[in-house]
This record gives structure tokens, C-alpha cells and sequence, in this order.
């Protein structure tokens, strides 16, 4: 007789893994109910601000600080050379990164400002107003100095060093040649080349950076408030450089208004508050304003790629070069270094193709400029739209329509495990399933029959296409947590049985606004047996959750919640031993469904509640012997693996006014496999976020800095986001290929949506442009640029 039983724990009837859930935060949120961390007010608490370097590049010739220190309300005003003192300085090196240079760097800055925007003194007062304005008070005498602005110049004999002490501006290079480029290319019968630039941008999260940090002297314990995605990195970063012990920190990460990445370093500002309220006893409060995070908050994205590809007459990818030039800012952003998306660029490029033959060169630029770092999709979006750029224009000259070329040329769903061109494994994909899938949504043929139509009657519409790989989750053997960075790979859950019968579930995964408090809750509730109003998750606080990484890369769900799986799946088993004692059953023969052990058959055997209140008070109940361990942790980590590799594919269409140069975005479509989906609505609207923010990128945002390196458009008057009313409908669709590498079978998903989308708008205006026999080249893709390409300015 065949059996009955689900395939996997995520097939039962009582499974919550698939389902849809609302947000569990969402009424709070909506109705104003959440506690960010510039809602906390602590007594005796003052504020902090900044005096920032006016310069690119400047020497510090001398600061007094004497009219600030008289002006009211002002509590204390701190300059580098005395913050230097107690918080000794820390470098953005990681030694995994093989021959990078990286110099070393102050909370505040001494003797030279290397950025229009780094902070030189730190002024606390009774109120922010009143420090803003002694901050004003602060005089400081510059002796301005050359800048290195430009990142291709920036590398020539003679150039203005960022760091003299270095010997010249370049961090970090890298090389990667596989197969035989050369022959391939010379055996070509087509090459497709290009040069592509990617201007500059930011996170601009809706809450912007902030910290409140509490010293009691008599404990000698400081406790962080702070909008972080990593509250256990900074536990251990802070410690580094506080006179403060590890053990006797604690960091709290209250509701966070959007993170994107900004949110996972480190910052002079906030040390400098942090190391102030130590030194004051005083609870000190830093929150960014909108000003100053545009010169101080990471930027992320400037390269310059120059890229070719060969190809047969029949279309297929023979070989792929390119040549990166990043420009990194005046650091490397610690911990996380600043040439990690320099990296992810040569890794994702061309990723989804089975070209045997590859050659890759990154080079990373010191730059007087704010440090760029690591902003959601990390290099994926540049690395995507060369390859699938190429891509279209190779679909051009070989008169093959972009949806075959691709089709042609895609990985195949049966091939894996295996590795792409540039090294990286990955299995457990679905290209070729996702590009049909996408080719139904958009019903693709009837967009291109349109398309021919409305060009007739003079209307310019452009379908896009872009294909993509993505890494998520990072293990241990990968860059994160190398080179003794306090960066944790791995994460962890501690789930207990209270005695009501309840299940509390302490997660070092945060919650960012993404819901990863739901899907773990729904993780739980199907592990333990449970529904899921009878779980309550706890992150974001180091004393109450487990050490863990938190939350980057994509990780939440397919770390995280493999360990809340793990953990839960060993509560339901010692919740079951206990109950077997009980019962005078074979644990093997109960099981754990609605809040009540059950025996196989499904009837009712004995709640929760009873397992609680007998674990936690009667034990006298339980055989002599047995001791119940009615809390349970978990650990998991990727062991084989840098990467969970994701895929999927995007979709733009767009509408060009070749009179003004104007996109307007129609509709735009992905289908994405992120292996088992754990809930679906939380799923489409991380994809559907990501794409807006990857055409902000692609279409808006860019740091404009001027030859003096001034940054021109720091205020949101003159830096364009995108806006509801400019977004188009986004249609998201699902395969699902469970990873091998976890039980849950979950990979990242947050990512999906950024990394293609840009690739595929541009994609869209070329082919509107087509035309005309004109093509744009560079992100952002603006009026203006279209206009040039149009050759009309």
C-alpha cells in the first residue's frame, strides 16, 4: 500500500511554508506604532553633531574649539587628535582580497580630510539645534590639497595620492582567464564591444543612519540603540575600539526604516557618539540628517567597463572579456571592504551563459570621495547589464531576436551542478524554464507584433530582456568572515516551549522591514507543529538573541530560517520524548499538529500547555532519569559553498519620446527562482523593491561630483529617486528549485529584483532606439543622454 505520508515536512496539511501571512509588524508600522531608535529618549541624554571637511582634500592646520565650547547647552566638543586618544583607528582590509591596499582610518579624521564630508569634530549639546550650532562655532584652518577625483586619471604617474603612505591610489586588482579568450576571439565570426559607465549612487533609506549610545558608568556596560542590520558585528566592532569589554556591550536594533546595505558598516560619526557617551557617562544620540548623509553614508556603483564578446553566425557565445576601473572613495569601508563589488562584477558577468572562454580584470581606484561599499545586489547590477547589454547588441547584428539568442545560450536546467566561466559553482537553477515562464507573462509575441505596429505610426516602444545569476547566503569559504573580519557567516535560533504552550523563537537574523520576523514565525510553527499566532520571534537584541550574522546578502531566509528549521525540528523531537514518557508511547508514533501532540492517526493526545507546565514545573511527573531540555539551539552555515546561487529573468518595456529624450516606463516583469518559498506575498514585494531600486539606478540616480570634488546634488531637491507615479506595474512569477544545500530548500531572494532591472530598461531604450540607429551606453539612463545618443544636444 503506498504511503501516505507528504514528500517533505513543507507538503502536510500542516505546514505554514507556502502560505501567505500578513507582515506581523505591518499594523503596527501603519499605524504609527513602531519604535525606531530616534524615538528613544533616555534621561540626561544629549545630541550629536558634526563639522565636517568643506574639502575633497585638505590638511587640518589647526582647530579651536574654544568659541564652541562656550556656546549654551554645549556639554563637549571633541576633536580627532584628542578622539584618537580613547578609540584608536581601524582599517577596511581584508587579507582574503589578495595584494589589497588599505590605509588606516580615525573616527575623526586628524591631520588631513580625504572627503567634502568627513567628520573632523564631534560637538555634544542639550539639543540637536544647539550642537548643530556650536558645531558652526568650530574654526579650523585648511591647507587645501590636490584631489584624485577622476579614477581613470587617478592611476596615471603624478596623480594626487588619497594616501601618500601607500605609494599610489590603486587598492585592489584582480584577474580571471579561463579557457583560451585570445583563440576565441580570433576564431570569432562576430565581436560585439562596448564601453558601459555606471554612475555613483546611495542607499537613501527612509530612516537614515542613527545611534543612541548608553554608558552606566557604575556597571561599566554601554548599550547601543541603533538602526543596523548586524547588531553582533557592531557588539564586536565597537568593543574593538571602546574601552569597553565585548562581553559588557549590548546592542539593540529597534524597528529599521529600510537598510539596503547602508546599514552593515561602520561609521566615524557613529564611533565617535558612541566613544563620547563613554567617555561623558551621558546617554549621547547621533541621527544623520538628510544633508549629511549624502557625504557620508556609503555610495556604491561607479565603474567603467570596457567589454567585448564573440559569438558563431548561429549566435553561439564563444568567449567574454571585460575590463573594470571602479572608483572605491577615499576608503575602504570597514569591515566590509570597499572592493567587494568590484569582485561581484567579475564573478556575475555573463553568469547565466554557457561560454566556456573568459577574461576579467578589475581594478579598484582610491578616490577623494565619499568610500563606496556594499549596496544592495553588490556588483550585480553592473555585472548584469554588460553581459546582457552585449547580449542585445549581439542580437542585433546577427538579426536574432534577443529572446532566442538568450534561449540559445542559457545554461541548461538538466547540466548541473557545475561551474560558469568565471569559476563560481552553482546548481540548482532553472534558466530555461524561467525564460519561458517570462516569455507567457509577457506574452511576448503579441508585445513584438504591437511594437512593430506603433512604430508605423511613429510611436517608439522598446521591449528588454536580462538574464541573471545571483549569489546569496555567503559561507564561510567566500569573502565574508575572512581576513578576521567580525563579519559571522553562519547564524543561529534558540526556540523554546514556554509553558503555555507557546514558542518563543530567538533569531540572529533582524528584521528590516522585509518580514523576516514572519517567515521565520511560519518556519517555526511548521518545524514545532504549531500554528503560527502561537509564536513569537525575538531579534535584533544581542542579549536575547543568539549570535548570528544578520541580515545582507540575501541571507534572512536561506540561513536563518535553516536554522530556525533546525532548531524547531529539535524542540518537536524533545517535546515528543517528554510526551512519550508521558504517554507511555514510542515517540516515533506521535506527532505534533495545531498545539497538541497527536498520535499518528491524528487524534488528540495531550496539548502543549501539559508538555509545558510538567517541562517547566512538575517534574516530579517525568521518570527520574529523564531531564527536559524544553529550549533548543540551532547553528547552520554553508559548508561546501561560497554561495546559494539564485536566478531568474527580467522584462522592461518602455515607451521613448525621441523629442524630449523622456522614458516612460509601460511594464515590467520577472520571474525568479529562489528556491522554496516561504511566503509568497513577502516574496513578490522583495522582488518588487528591488526593482524599483534597480531603476532608480538605471534611470535616476547618480552623485555628481565636480572637478574639485565637491559633490554637486547632495539634497533631495536635485538627486532623483524614483517615485510612485513614475514606476510601472510589476508582474513577479515564481520557479521553484529548492537548494540541496538546506532542508528548508530556501535561497536569497531580497536581490532578485535589483540586479536585473537596470540591465533590462536599458535594454528596452536601445530597443526603442533602434530605429535610429542610436544607443545609450551608460547608467543613468537620462533625457539628456538619450538626446546625445540621438545626437539632438
Amino acid at each position: 500500500m503506498p504511503s501516505t505520508a507528504p514528500a517533505t515536512p513543507f507538503d502536510g496539511p500542516n505546514s505554514y511554508v507556502g502560505r501567505v501571512l500578513t507582515r506581523a509588524g505591518a499594523r503596527r508600522a501603519a499605524s504609527g506604532r513602531g519604535r525606531y531608535t530616534d524615538d528613544i529618549q533616555l534621561p540626561r541624554m544629549v545630541h550629536a553633531a558634526f563639522a565636517r571637511s568643506p574639502h575633497a582634500h585638505a590638511r587640518i592646520v589647526s582647530i579651536d574649539c574654544r568659541a564652541a565650547r562656550a556656546a549654551p547647552g554645549v556639554a563637549a566638543v571633541m576633536d580627532g587628535t584628542e578622539l584618537a586618544g580613547i578609540c584608536p583607528p581601524w582599517t577596511g582590509l581584508l587579507t582574503s582580497f589578495e595584494g589589497m591596499k588599505a590605509a588606516p582610518q580615525n573616527a575623526l579624521a586628524v591631520d588631513r580630510a580625504v572627503w567634502q564630508g568627513e567628520p573632523v569634530a564631534a560637538v555634544l549639546a542639550e539639543s540637536r539645534a544647539a550642537a548643530e550650532d556650536a558645531a558652526e562655532l568650530v574654526e579650523i584652518e585648511w591647507r587645501e590639497l590636490p584631489a584624485a577625483v577622476d579614477k581613470a586619471a587617478a592611476l596615471e604617474d603624478g596623480a594626487a595620492l588619497v594616501h601618500p603612505q601607500l605609494g599610489d591610489n590603486l587598492a585592489w586588482r584582480r584577474v580571471i582567464d579561463t579557457g583560451d579568450p585570445d583563440a576565441a576571439f580570433a576564431a570569432a565570426d562576430l565581436v560585439v564591444e562596448e564601453t558601459y559607465e555606471f554612475g555613483r549612487h546611495t542607499a537613501v533609506s527612509l530612516e537614515p543612519r542613527v545611534i543612541v549610545a548608553d554608558f552606566d558608568p557604575g556597571a561599566g556596560t554601554l548599550t547601543l540603540y541603533t538602526s543596523s542590520q548586524v547588531p553582533h558585528m557592531v557588539k564586536t566592532v565597537f568593543a574593538r575600539h571602546l574601552p569597553v569589554a565585548e562581553h559588557d556591550i549590548r546592542v539593540v536594533a529597534p524597528d529599521v526604516g529600510g537598510s539596503f546595505g547602508l546599514k552593515i558598516h561602520t561609521y566615524g560619526d557613529e564611533v565617535a557618539a558612541a566613544a563620547l557617551a563613554v567617555r561623558l557617562g551621558r546617554p549621547v544620540k547621533f541621527i544623520a540628517d538628510r544633508l549629511e548623509s549624502f557625504v557620508s553614508d556609503i555610495h556604491a556603483r561607479e565603474h567603467r567597463i570596457r567589454a567585448r564578446m564573440a559569438l558563431t553566425h548561429g549566435g553561439e557565445i564563444t568567449a567574454l572579456e571585460i575590463d573594470d576601473l571602479s572608483g572605491v572613495g577615499a576608503y575602504s569601508q570597514y569591515p566590509r571592504t570597499s572592493v567587494f563589488e568590484a569582485n561581484q562584477v567579475l564573478n556575475v558577468a555573463g553568469g547565466p551563459y554557457a561560454h566556456p572562454n573568459y577574461r576579467a580584470e578589475a581594478r579598484v581606484v582610491y578616490l577623494n570621495a565619499v568610500p563606496t561599499s556594499q549596496y544592495r545586489g553588490v556588483g550585480h547590477p553592473i555585472g548584469i547589464t554588460v553581459g546582457e547589454a552585449l547580449l542585445d547588441l549581439a542580437a542585433e547584428r546577427t538579426g536574432l531576436d534577443p529572446a532566442e539568442l538568450r534561449r540559445r545560450n542559457l545554461m541548461a536546467d538538466d547540466s548541473y551542478p557545475r561551474r560558469t566561466a568565471s569559476g563560481v559553482h552553482v546548481q540548482d537553477l532553472s534558466h530555461q524554464r524561467c525564460l519561458e515562464r517570462l516569455m507567457e507573462r509577457m506574452d511576448y509575441l503579441r508585445l513584438r507584433e504591437d511594437q512593430a505596429r506603433l512604430r508605423a505610426e511613429g510611436v517608439h516602444r522598446g521591449i528588454g530582456l536580462a538574464a541573471f545569476i545571483k549569489g546569496t547566503a555567503p559561507g564561510p569559504e567566500g569573502y565574508y568572515g575572512a581576513g578576521k573580519a567580525p563579519i559571522a557567516s553562519q547564524d543561529a535560533c534558540t526556540m523554546s516551549l514556554e509553558p503555555s504552550g507557546g514558542v518563543l523563537c530567538a533569531v540572529g537574523v533582524t528584521e528590516q522591514g522585509q518580514g523576516a520576523d514572519t517567515v521565520m514565525r511560519q518556519i517555526a510553527a511548521t518545524a514545532v507543529g504549531v500554528p503560527p499566532e502561537s509564536v513569537r520571534v525575538v531579534s535584533g537584541d544581542t542579549d536575547a538573541a543568539p549570535y548570528g550574522g544578520g541580515t545582507y546578502a540575501s541571507r534572512a531566509t536561506a540561513i536563518g530560517g535553516e536554522a530556525t528549521f533546525l532548531a524547531g525540528r529539535a524542540l518537536r523531537s524533545e517535546i515528543l520524548r517528554i510526551a512519550g514518557a508521558l504517554l507511555q508511547a514510542a515517540p516515533e508514533t506521535l506527532d505534533v499538529a495545531g498545539g497538541q501532540v497527536v498520535d499518528r492517526g491524528g487524534a488528540a493526545r495531550i496539548p502543549l500547555a501539559e508538555i509545558g507546565r510538567i517541562g517547566h514545573f512538575q517534574l516530579g511527573e517525568l521518570p527520574g532519569d529523564m531531564q527536559p531540555e524544553l529550549a533548543q539551539t540551532r547553528h547552520f552555515r554553508l559548508r561546501d559553498r561560497i554561495y546559494i546561487f539564485a536566478n531568474g529573468i527580467h522584462g522592461a518595456h518602455v515607451e521613448l519620446d525621441a523629442e524630449t529624450g523622456f522614458v516612460r516606463l509601460l511594464d515590467h516583469w520577472v520571474v525568479e527562482d529562489c528556491g522554496r518559498v516561504v511566503n509568497p506575498l513577502l516574496a513578490d514585494e522583495q522582488v518588487r523593491g528591488g526593482v524599483v531600486q534597480g531603476l532608480g539606478g538605471g534611470l535616476y540616480e547618480h552623485c555628481l561630483y565636480s572637478p574639485e570634488g565637491q559633490l554637486m546634488n547632495g539634497t533631495m531637491v536635485d538627486y532623483l529617486t524614483p517615485m510612485a507615479g513614475e514606476m510601472p506595474d510589476i508582474d513577479v512569477a515564481h520557479v521553484e528549485t529548492p537548494t540541496a544545500e538546506t532542508e528548508l530548500g530556501a535561497k536569497g531572494v531580497g536581490e532578485s529584483g535589483v540586479g536585473g532591472a537596470p540591465a533590462a530598461v536599458m535594454n528596452a531604450v536601445n530597443d526603442a532606439l533602434r530605429p535610429f540607429g542610436a544607443r545609450v551606453a551608460a547608467h543613468p539612463v537620462t533625457p539628456e543622454s538619450v538626446l546625445s545618443a540621438l545626437g539632438r544636444i
